[in-house]
């Protein structure tokens, strides 16, 4: 199928018309406005410096369910270690500024542009995205991002400094997100860690339909700290 152009209103094309990688749609901007169609229609953007922005679908799509993490023994040592301290929302600009510039395997570069960041710490700012910061000693050596809406909170990225950093920023956000009623952390595509830890794949029509009944659910804006 031909990739679309996104036309200056906000509209979206239906995620099943995206290629088999997932790529659906090329153009567009980074407003709050269209990022939040985005991702209410299971879309999020993709792209590295120097490219035009790039609008994603995958199918399938990895989700982690609260009730499902898996909660290691080795993990859990460190949890009630005390080792780490946790806060939400203390430092995204922080979190995000971190998981710009990690160097990864199977990643040359960042997707993580200054246009990107810019957007992202908009949404922070306004409520819709959240930060949950791992610190050691005070320093700050792991965490993860993303944004909130209705009972889904898809997760962008997330980084560590020191081991396991990033897992604990996970376990903490698993237990928000199941206090608070969520339905699951949208963690879009497959990685061997993160299925480790319990996230699935499910076909994208399911996931769309889950999608949908999700967001009847209210929005938890502002701070979460």
């Amino acid at each position: 199928m031909p990739v679309y152009q996104l036309p200056n209103d906000i509209l979206f094309p239906d995620p099943g018309m995206a290629e088999e990688d997932g790529l659906l749609a090329v153009g567009g901007d980074l407003s709050v406005e269209r990022l939040l169609v985005a991702y209410s229609n299971g879309i999020f953007p993709w792209y590295s410096e120097g490219q035009p922005i790039l609008w994603w679908s995958p199918n399938p799509r990895m989700l982690l369910f609260p009730k499902d993490f898996k909660r290691h023994k080795n993990l859990r040592r460190t949890i009630e270690s005390g080792k780490f301290e946790v806060k939400f929302d203390s430092n995204f600009i922080g979190v995000i500024s971190n998981c710009s510039e990690i160097s990864r395997k199977e990643q040359p570069g960042t997707w993580i542009t200054s246009e990107m960041k810019a957007a992202y710490i908009r949404l922070h700012q306004l409520g819709f995205a959240h930060s949950v910061e791992t610190y050691l000693e005070g320093k700050l050596v792991g965490g993860l991002y993303g944004i909130s809406l209705g009972g889904v909170f898809f997760g962008e990225s997330m980084f560590h400094l020191v081991s396991d950093a990033s897992k604990v920023a996970l376990w903490y956000l698993v237990d928000r997100v199941l206090d608070w009623g969520f339905d699951f952390v949208d963690v879009q595509q497959d990685t061997g860690h993160l299925r480790s830890l319990g996230a699935m794949t499910i076909e994208r029509k399911k996931f769309l339909i889950l999608l949908n009944e999700s967001l009847k659910k209210e929005t938890i804006r502002g701070s979460w700290a």
